[in-house]
């Protein structure tokens, strides 16, 4: 199956209309109602944007859910890759242009890109899903076990990465399939993350920490998410790798209790 037809198929599990739109080069997947709040999904490092099948449905009852392909990255998007934090934050605002007091969403890279923005530029609300380079940096042991992966990426490399991360639950066969094949893609490496100085003017964010995450420690994540005044929530039984499209109903509730 190529990378293409995967993709397809796992946006296909969104099981609602999506409409698909290119804004200045970005694909966008586009859901739900056309007078609803808006809500940007911003997916991890080439998890790319079909990921949100089990959010983005629920989500769509009562949000216009946007849920762009990071250009540069694993996706469909054509825009150019951005080179620096300037250029990423230039890339979203011009996704969010137009839309009013949005609600950003975001895992994993996807989660400092949101934050980083946030702390620059007005948005209703945020929620960050298991954040790295926010509030703690990456275990040492979960880089060395990535990094075999990165340097020359397969798909057996992969799949046996994502098996470790995620401690034996029951990861989507099509989920793995389309993450398995975007790590053969031609991409840009990503602007490097900075974990930020101080988080003043932080709007309204909720931090959703995976109990048994090994890609960093999830008691210090938690630690220094309070401090911050954002609420947190612990999904006992999740890993980084697991979310979003595990656990959807402990999730969503996460996501609307805010």
């Amino acid at each position: 199956m190529s990378f293409e037809d995967a993709y397809a198929a796992l946006l296909r599990r969104w099981e609602v209309p999506v409409e698909q739109l290119d804004i200045a080069g970005t694909h966008v997947n586009v859901c739900g109602p056309v007078d609803g709040p808006p809500v940007v999904l911003l997916a991890g490092h080439g998890a790319t944007a079909p990921v949100w099948f089990a959010v983005a449905p629920r989500l769509a009852e009562r949000y216009r859910v946007y849920a762009p392909d990071l250009p540069g990255d694993a996706g469909l998007s054509t825009a150019p890759p951005p080179r620096t934090v300037t250029d990423l934050m230039t890339w979203l605002a011009t996704v969010l242009h137009g839309l009013k007091d949005p609600w950003l969403v975001g895992h994993s890279y996807g989660a400092w890109i949101a934050l980083t923005y946030a702390l620059r530029s007005p948005v209703g609300r945020l929620t960050l899903l298991d954040p790295t380079d926010c509030f703690t940096g990456l275990k040492p042991t979960y880089v060395a076990r990535a990094l075999p992966m990165l340097l020359k990426p397969s798909e057996p490399r992969y799949k046996s990465f994502i098996q470790w991360e995620t401690q034996g639950l029951p990861i989507d066969p099509d989920w793995l399939n389309l993450s398995a094949l975007a790590t053969l893609r031609p991409t840009t490496r990503p602007v490097k993350p900075h974990r930020p100085h101080t988080f003043k003017n932080l709007p309204p964010t909720t931090v959703v920490v995976a109990d048994r995450s090994k890609a960093h420690n999830p008691q210090t994540l938690t630690q220094q998410a309070h401090t911050t005044g954002a609420t947190v929530v612990h999904l006992p039984q999740a890993t980084h790798h697991s979310l979003p499209a595990l656990h959807a109903n402990e999730l969503i509730a996460a996501l609307l209790s805010q």
